[in-house]
């Protein structure tokens, strides 16, 4: 299926399996995991894990939070926002609280390893925003991607076997028809990417 704007809602169990793994591995929880991760590598003990969660409340957490607010004033129907057109705004939102918790990480000395993820998370969203203008890539793909990429930066290369989710996050989309293969595939190489800035730390 090549849909990029509609929702298949056909009940089938595939359709049943995919929506459990879109939710289940939505941004939000995924970025919850791994800042947390990332904080606890990077800065080698549990105080890793107060500038982990501060990274996943300012790049999942809230903009989680203004998608359902605008849910419930009816903007959009759903967390998904199938439309391209309509999804500026969130990237803006995000753009704002990553800027605004990268620079909290600044002035309170955050290890180097967390604020280079974020600093990475900044740039893949500023990258999203500007191919959204014409073409409507994964967001979710690109979040699972970059996250398992981060952490396999700053904790192990056995991280990479958790590209199996990232893997399973690329279908699910695609089996609801929320995006097409070269879409997931898109976003995913564009998370993968987001590792390259551990080569300038």
């Amino acid at each position: 299926m090549t849909s990029t704007d509609t929702t298949d809602t056909t009940a089938s169990p595939d359709n049943a399996t995919a929506r459990t793994v879109t939710d289940v591995f939505q941004p939000r929880n995924v970025l919850l995991v791994g800042m947390l991760g990332i904080g606890l590598a990077t800065a080698g003990h549990w105080t890793g894990l107060l500038w982990g969660f501060l990274g996943a409340l300012c790049a999942g957490l809230i903009p989680a939070g203004y998608i359902e607010w605008e849910r419930g004033r009816g903007t959009w129907g759903d967390r998904h926002v199938v439309d391209r057109t309509k999804r500026a705004p969130i990237f803006f939102v995000i753009l704002g609280s990553i800027g605004t918790g990268s620079v909290v990480m600044v002035l309170g000395h955050a290890p180097t390893g967390i604020l280079a993820a974020m600093l990475a998370l900044w740039a893949m969203t500023v990258v999203l925003l500007t191919v959204n203008t014409v073409w409507k890539i994964s967001v979710d793909a690109a979040v699972a991607s970059a996250v398992v990429a981060l952490l396999a930066a700053v904790h192990s290369p056995w991280w990479l076997l958790a590209y199996a989710m990232t893997v399973a996050v690329c279908w699910s989309r695609v089996a609801l028809g929320y995006h097409s293969v070269a879409q997931t595939v898109a976003g995913g190489s564009l998370g993968a990417a987001t590792a390259a800035v551990f080569l300038l730390v």
